[in-house]
């Protein structure tokens, strides 16, 4: 059996990889995708904002270059400086996103039940609150 972080490698690779080819032909990736969800959530955002929602799922330089796609796709525009907001063509160009996501989510899905899919959500919470609340021994 492989370890737990070959499989989360593979997993977020994969996640990622089916996801930035069926988002293409909307000139998205999951990336900007995700920072679409990130400024449709609170409505008005501003980019720190979103880089710190975000941070776990990229760098810096990786999250400006898919914000910088979401306001050149006209998804999103900056009603002030430093600000982030949903376009209303955005609004209606990520609902037609939202019914592809929902296929995918349901092929990732394939043969897993909600509760396997809770507990195995559930246990990586916990891997992740174990790791990052404990000090690691520095070596001798």
């Amino acid at each position: 059996m492989k370890p737990i972080g070959y499989w989360l490698n593979r997993t977020d690779q994969a996640l990622t990889d089916h996801m930035d080819r069926m988002l293409a032909e909307f000139g998205l990736t999951r990336l900007a995708w995700q920072v679409l969800n990130a400024v449709q959530d609170a409505t008005e955002t501003t980019d720190d904002e979103v880089l710190q929602i975000l941070a776990a799922n990229a760098e810096v330089p990786m999250l400006t270059a898919a914000i910088d796609t979401t306001l050149t796709g006209g998804w999103a525009s900056r009603p002030a400086p430093g600000r982030l907001a949903l376009t209303p063509q955005g609004t209606r160009r990520l609902a037609r996103v939202a019914e592809r996501v929902e296929v995918f989510r349901a092929l990732s899905m394939t043969g897993i039940s909600l509760d396997e899919y809770r507990t195995a959500v559930s246990v990586l919470e916990r891997m992740t609150r174990n790791l990052e609340t404990t000090t690691a021994p520095r070596p001798a």
